[in-house]
């Protein structure tokens, strides 16, 4: 057994000479840092394979061992080296080749393209692929969701150029008309003429209504709101519209349903899906509006028309702004007889809607029923509302 003196004389002289082979390797490894990673891995086996052969030419200095017993071991030591830098050189070709393969997959992330994760290579180096084959994933889904927005605005603002330029026309006519003597009934051209301008205003606050919904600005004054009353209130003032296209204007539900909200922006909301299903629903048919509560903890004022079903693959749209449908469920024009009824001609009542019902902590479905389909704002309780 090593006497303790010399033990620690050993692992002393060991100790100081891999120091000082490591600061070197230190320093080296700092000026080769742009260098590739087989090189570094090589000067990190280097400087191992030589902290050993100082320590052991040191150590054999100390204790005095002859020369042949050094020579022996500094041989050893030498072919173990070489070994280790050939395996070293090996496992930087290994390495290198996983981050070149790691590489193309990030260029063709940002390339756009969907990359699918590669297993070879190192647990670390597969991790990092997995995560790039996930974003970019993610990104082809945020680059569709992206083109789809951009196609909705196109899709809106000709809509909206489109609506706005068939009032003006129109105005534009009877105020030449009027101008040039050729009625014979001025006071129907003006009331024409003020009602093509109630149209004209409603679709403004329409676009500004869902501009500030986009933008996050809707300011809300909060306050419990009785639903029924809401309701009833939507209901006496659309019963106008609801007569003159001949529409059954019906409202069920129980009286003691309460939210924390915005009343003026929660009747706008059940208002627009109100005037939605009375613009398609048919004559002689009947458009049911209720108050229910879905869960202990959310209640839900729904609208069933009888304007026909939405395809499947157009209910998840029926929300976007500017969207509209095949002909069967596109908005109308209301009838003179009801012009004093604000109507929203530019298909921004439901989208407007969802951003109302959203800002309220809620949120819109649709689904069809028999003959026609049923929308839902969903918004949460009183009770649970105040307790939040």
């Amino acid at each position: 057994m090593i006497p303790l003196p010399d033990l620690a004389v050993i692992v002393g002289v060991a100790l100081a000479c891999a120091c000082a082979v490591g600061l070197v390797g230190l320093g080296v490894l700092r000026l080769a840092r742009r260098a590739s990673l087989t090189a570094q891995l090589c000067v990190v086996v280097l400087a191992a394979v030589l902290s050993v052969l100082a320590g052991m030419v040191a150590v054999a200095r100390a204790m005095y061992l002859s020369g042949h017993d050094l020579v022996v071991a500094m041989w050893v030591a030498g072919v173990s080296g070489v070994v280790a830098v050939a395996v070293a050189l090996v496992l930087g070709r290994g390495l290198v080749s996983d981050v070149r393969r790691a590489r193309s997959l990030a260029r063709a992330v940002g390339e756009g393209r969907t990359v699918r994760p590669s297993t070879a290579g190192s647990a670390e180096l597969a991790a990092l692929s997995a995560e790039l084959a996930a974003t970019s994933e993610r990104l082809a889904d945020a680059r569709a969701e992206a083109e789809r927005v951009e196609r909705s605005r196109r899709d809106l603002v000709a809509w909206i150029s489109h609506d706005l330029r068939t009032p003006l026309a129109g105005l534009r006519a009877m105020a030449e008309a009027l101008e040039d003597g050729l009625v014979d009934d001025p006071a129907r051209y003006h009331r024409q003429i003020q009602a093509q301008a109630d149209r004209l205003s409603g679709m403004v606050d329409d676009l500004f209504e869902l501009s500030r919904v986009h933008s996050g600005t809707l300011a809300l004054c909060l306050e419990p709101v009785a639903l029924y009353d809401l309701v009833s209130d939507a209901v006496a003032e659309l019963t106008p519209l609801a007569r003159a296209r001949s529409v059954t204007l019906r409202q069920t539900g129980p009286t003691d349903l309460t939210v924390v909200g915005d009343a003026r922006e929660l009747a706008r909301a059940v208002g627009n899906l109100l005037i939605n299903a009375l613009q398609h629903s048919p004559a002689g048919s009947e458009v049911v509006v209720s108050t229910t509560a879905e869960t202990a903890d959310q209640v839900a004022v729904s609208v069933v028309d009888a304007g026909g079903g939405i395809p499947e693959a157009d209910l998840t749209r029926i929300f976007e702004a500017g969207w509209r449908g095949s002909s069967a469920r596109t908005p109308e024009s209301v009838d003179d007889a009801a012009d004093h009824v604000r109507a929203t001609g530019a298909g921004l009542g439901l989208a407007i809607a969802r951003g109302i019902a959203e800002a309220h902590d809620g949120g819109v479905r649709v689904r069809n029923v028999p003959g026609g389909c049923r929308f839902d704002v969903l918004l949460p309780r009183l009770a649970t509302t105040m307790v939040g």
